[in-house]
C-alpha cells in the first residue's frame, strides 16, 4: 500500500531513547515530570505576563512569546515519546509523522530567532537607553516577533517538503524519540543529497544568523557595561542579561551539537542524547530561569498570591 508522494511506508515505529525494560518506568517518571513542569511553568509564566500591565514590555513580551513557544513544540512530541515507555510497539502514520516534523522545526527555528529578538532588546535596553522606547516600540516588537514565526514558517517548509519527495520502502524504524531530520534521512531507500543540502544550508543560516546576531549584540553589551563606573551598576546591567545567557547557551549549543554533525549511526546516538536538552529540559528551565533570576516576575507573582488570598479570606 502507498503513502504519498510515493512513499511505501504508511507508518512509522518510533524507537525512543532506549529498548532496555528495565529503564522504561524510571524514564517515563522523569520525563512525565519534566513535561508537567513545562506545561505548569511555561502556562504560568505566560498567565502573569498577561495579568500583570506592569509586564508588558517589549522584554516580556517577547519573554510571552519564548514561553508560548516552548509550551507549543515540547507537546507536539512529548504525549507520543511518553506513550513510548509503556506501549510495546510506538507507531505513528506517514502523515503523522510528516505533521510532527513540520510543527516541530517550525517552532524550534521560531525560538532561534525569538531569543535574537531578546538579545537585541538587552542591547538596546543597555546600551540605548534613553532610546528604549522608540526602538522598542509595539510595532518593532510586533515585526520582530512576526519575523521569528516568518522564520520558522519558511524552515520548516522547507525541510518537510524536501522531506515528502523521499522514498521509504522497508525500513521504518525511526532511531529517535521523535520524527526529526536526520533519523529519517536514514530509512530513505532514494538519494538524500538535496535534503543533504538544505539541511546544511537551512540550519547553518538558522544557527550562524542569530548566533552571530546574539555574539555582536553581548559584545556591545559588555563593552558598554565595563564602562560604568560603579561596581553595583555593573552587577544591575549584567544581572538583566544573565537569564538570556543560560538560555541560549543551552538552546543553541545542543541544537549545534545534534544538527552540525555528520549524521551516522553513532553520531545519531550522541546527538539523541544532546536533543533532549533543548527539546525536554530547555523549555522546562526556561521560565524558572526567567522568573526565580528576575525581580518584577516574583512581584508581580507575590501580588496575584495576595489577590488570591484576599478573595478566600471573603
Amino acid at each position: 500500500m502507498l503513502a504519498g508522494n510515493g512513499s511505501f511506508v504508511t507508518e512509522f515505529v518510533i524507537a525512543g531513547l532506549t529498548d532496555r525494560p528495565e529503564l522504561q518506568l524510571p524514564l517515563l517518571s522523569l520525563f512525565l515530570m519534566i513535561y508537567v513542569v513545562t506545561l505548569v511553568g511555561n502556562c504560568g509564566l505566560i498567565t502573569l505576563i498577561g495579568l500583570n500591565s506592569h509586564l508588558h514590555t517589549p522584554m516580556y513580551y517577547f519573554l510571552f512569546n519564548l514561553s508560548f513557544i516552548d509550551l507549543c513544540y515540547s507537546s507536539v512530541f512529548s504525549p507520543k515519546m511518553l506513550m513510548n515507555f509503556v506501549s510495546k510497539k510506538n507507531v505513528i502514520s506517514y502523515v503523522g509523522c510528516m505533521t510532527q516534523l513540520f510543527f516541530f522545526l517550525f517552532f524550534v527555528i521560531s525560538e532561534c530567532y525569538m531569543l535574537t529578538s531578546m538579545a537585541y532588546d538587552r542591547y538596546v535596553a543597555i546600551c540605548n537607553p534613553l532610546l528604549y522606547k522608540v526602538n522598542m516600540s509595539p510595532q518593532v516588537c510586533s515585526v520582530l516577533c512576526f519575523a521569528a514565526y516568518g522564520m520558522g514558517f519558511a524552515g520548516a517548509f522547507a525541510h518537510t517538503g524536501c522531506m515528502l519527495r523521499l522514498n521509504f520502502c522497508n525500513a521504518n524504524v525511526i532511531n529517535h524519540y521523535l520524527c526529526d531530520i536526520l533519523p529519517l534521512l536514514q530509512l530513505s531507500c532514494s538519494s538524500t543529497y538535496v535534503n543533504e543540502l538544505v539541511v546544511l544550508i537551512v540550519v547553518s543560516i538558522n544557527i550562524t544568523v542569530p548566533s552571530f546576531t546574539i555574539l555582536i549584540s553581548y559584545v556591545f553589551i559588555i563593552t558598554n557595561i565595563l564602562h560604568i563606573k560603579s561596581i553595583q551598576g555593573r552587577i544591575k546591567a549584567f544581572s538583566t542579561c544573565s537569564s538570556h545567557i543560560i538560555a541560549i547557551s543551552l538552546f543553541f549549543g545542543s541544537a549545534a551539537f545534534m544538527y552540525l554533525k555528520y549524521s551516522s549511526p553513532g553520531s545519531m546516538e550522541e546527538g539523541k542524547i544532546s536533543s533532549i536538552f533543548y527539546t525536554n529540559v530547555g523549555p522546562m528551565l526556561n521560565p524558572l530561569i526567567y522568573s526565580l533570576r528576575n525581580k518584577d516576575v516574583k512581584v508581580a507573582l507575590k501580588r496575584i498570591l495576595i489577590k488570591f488570598r484576599k478573595r478566600d479570606k471573603f
